[in-house]
């Protein structure tokens, strides 16, 4: 590796409000389509060689969301190889507002190589290694397991679209996360914290963290998926949980996904305790 290099911008575009969700910031599902919009332009500018897509796949991406996005809030993402391991390459991304400067996320996003039946990408990673980039993200601390005694809650059933599936034809990181988005809100009324609670004291809830680890090539078109869930941590207003994924034919894990949040304050837009009622329902969930 021959030296660093600054971060590159790879993404500039704003929130649509269709992107929004019920807490009235943006769906964590559509920051995923912009984590690949930025590895892949980040690839094709360094290494144009070969189609990304037909060169990379994600493995891992690991978010910490700063700071919430609204509606019309505009973005910027800056990106850049920050490591290389065997074949692998990690990417980060760091998102901001493009008027303030401040950072809203940031990001490390892992890339696996794919089996290819003709040459280059061997020449295309040797030159993406060759621009690692200065990270100065705090990192990921390691996230406990459930306990023996959490209990598994089922948070999905359904089957991949059509409008879901990338440029390959596999499932994209967007479709993965809206399940795990829905998966959440599974688990919150699972210890009564309801649609209709959320309506009625205007609270909801809003994910800090999450970590993606896809465990097997992705599903495509057609294909029936299944979700369980379970509730790892309750706090006095955090709420730690992992969703996992499997094929509904077969039972083969697909995908985990550790997300990390609050209980909300929808009209204070910061962090709310727990009512004691539903603290103590969730810490039962958690076991």
């Amino acid at each position: 590796m021959s030296g660093t290099t600054e971060l590159a911008e790879t993404y500039r575009s704003v929130v649509a409000a269709w992107e929004c969700d019920v807490m009235g910031h943006l769906t964590i599902a559509y920051y995923f389509d912009r984590f690949t919009d930025a590895a892949f332009a980040l690839i094709e500018r360094a290494a144009p060689q070969l189609p990304p897509a037909a060169a990379w796949r994600t493995s891992d991406v690991l978010v910490r969301y700063q700071k919430e996005l609204r509606a019309g809030d505009g973005i910027v993402a800056r990106s850049g190889v920050i490591g290389a391991s065997g074949e692998g390459l990690t990417i980060g991304h760091e998102f901001s507002d493009p008027g303030s400067g401040e950072v809203t996320t940031l990001v490390e996003h892992m890339l696996a190589p794919r089996e290819l039946p003709y040459g280059g990408r061997d020449e295309q990673r040797r030159a993406l290694a060759r621009s690692v980039t200065a990270w100065n993200s705090p990192g990921f601390e390691p996230v406990p397991e459930p306990s023996a005694g959490a209990r598994a809650i089922d948070s999905g059933r359904d089957r991949v679209k059509s409008a879901e599936v990338d440029e390959r034809g596999e499932l994209s990181l967007a479709g993965y996360v809206h399940r795990f988005a829905h998966a959440c809100l599974h688990v919150c009324a699972a210890f009564g914290m309801t649609p209709g609670y959320m309506r009625e004291n205007r609270r909801g809830f809003s994910t800090f963290e999450t970590r993606l680890h896809l465990l097997a090539p992705p599903p495509g078109a057609g294909d029936g998926l299944v979700l369980a869930s379970r509730l790892i941590a309750a706090g006095n207003s955090s709420l730690r949980m992992v969703h996992e994924m499997q094929l509904a034919k077969s039972g083969e894990p697909l995908a985990r996904f550790h997300q990390s949040g609050v209980h909300f304050d929808l009209e204070a837009r910061r962090s709310a305790p727990l009512p004691p009622e539903l603290r103590s329902r969730a810490q039962a969930l958690a076991g």
